[in-house]
C-alpha cells in the first residue's frame, strides 16, 4: 500500500491516505510527549516497539473477539487500518489508583480498586481533555445512552482479557486508555493503538514502572522499559 495524503497527525501517530478509500495507514512515531504536550521528547525506535506491542494487542483482542480496526502490519512502523470515525472520547479503565485519580479523590497512590473503574475524557486538547460522565457526553451529542453502554462494556471486557494476559506475564495493568470509532456500516471497532503510551505497566514483584511514566516522571530509559513490555509479550507466542 502507498502512502497518499496525511489525513490528520497527532502526538504520536500520523495517518495517511491510501489506494482503498475505506483503509488508512497509522505511522507510528517516535515522538513523546508528556502533561497535555507540556512535556516532549524524541526515542529512536518507540515508533516501532509500539507498532510492534499494539499489534500484538490487537490481534489478542480479535481472537477473543473484539472487533478492532486492525488490518495488517506492513512494516516496522506502520499499520493497515479500517478507516473509521473516531469517536471524541477517550475511555480509560483503572484497576489500581494512581495518577490524575488519587489527586482527584484523594486514593491513596497503589490502592486496588475493588472494581474496574471505567471513566470518559473528552477528546480536546485546547479543554484539557477534560473529565466527563454520561449527561455531559449527552449534552455534547457525543455518543447516545447505548453507545456510551457499549463503550463501558467494552472498556471492561478489553480490561478482563488484557488484566489476565499480563498478569501472567508478571505484569499489572494498572489502567489503560482506548479509544474507539465506527465504521462506515456503524459498528463500533477499537482503534488508535493499546501500547505502553497508553497503558500503566507495574512489575509484579518490584513494582517497577515500564510505561510512559518513566518519560513523565524521568525514571531512565523510554526505550528499555518498552522493549521489555514487548518481550513479555510475545513469551508463548513466538
Amino acid at each position: 500500500m502507498k502512502k497518499l495524503n496525511l489525513l490528520y497527525e497527532g502526538k504520536g501517530k500520523r495517518l495517511y491516505e491510501c489506494e482503498d478509500k475505506n483503509l488508512l495507514i497509522s505511522e507510528f512515531k517516535d515522538d513523546l510527549t508528556a502533561f497535555n504536550a507540556e512535556k516532549k521528547g524524541n526515542e529512536a525506535g518507540k515508533g516501532a516497539l509500539n507498532c510492534k506491542i499494539s499489534t500484538e494487542l490487537f490481534k489478542l483482542l480479535e481472537k477473543e473477539g473484539i472487533k478492532t480496526h486492525l488490518v495488517k502490519t506492513l512494516n516496522d512502523n506502520e499499520q493497515l487500518v479500517k478507516k473509521v470515525n473516531i469517536i471524541p472520547l477517550e475511555v480509560v479503565v483503572r484497576n489500581i489508583a494512581t495518577g490524575s485519580l488519587t489527586k482527584r479523590l484523594g486514593i491513596k497512590d497503589g490502592t486496588v480498586l475493588p472494581f474496574a473503574l471505567v471513566e470518559f475524557y473528552y477528546k480536546d486538547d485546547d479543554l484539557g481533555d477534560p473529565l466527563l460522565n454520561d449527561e455531559h457526553c449527552l449534552l455534547l451529542d457525543i455518543a447516545s445512552e447505548s453507545e456510551l453502554e457499549e463503550l463501558k462494556r467494552l472498556g471492561r471486557e478489553i480490561n478482563v482479557i488484557l488484566k489476565s494476559f499480563f498478569l501472567k506475564r508478571d505484569l499489572n495493568l494498572v489502567d489503560f486508555k482506548v479509544e474507539f470509532g465506527k465504521d462506515e456500516k456503524g459498528n463500533i471497532l477499537l482503534s488508535d493503538e493499546i501500547s505502553p503510551d497508553s497503558c500503566r505497566f507495574w512489575d509484579v514483584k518490584t513494582n517497577e514502572k515500564l510505561d510512559k511514566d518513566v518519560f513523565r516522571q524521568d525514571l531512565g530509559n523510554v526505550k528499555v522499559a518498552y522493549e521489555e513490555v514487548l518481550n513479555r509479550i510475545l513469551k508463548d507466542i513466538e
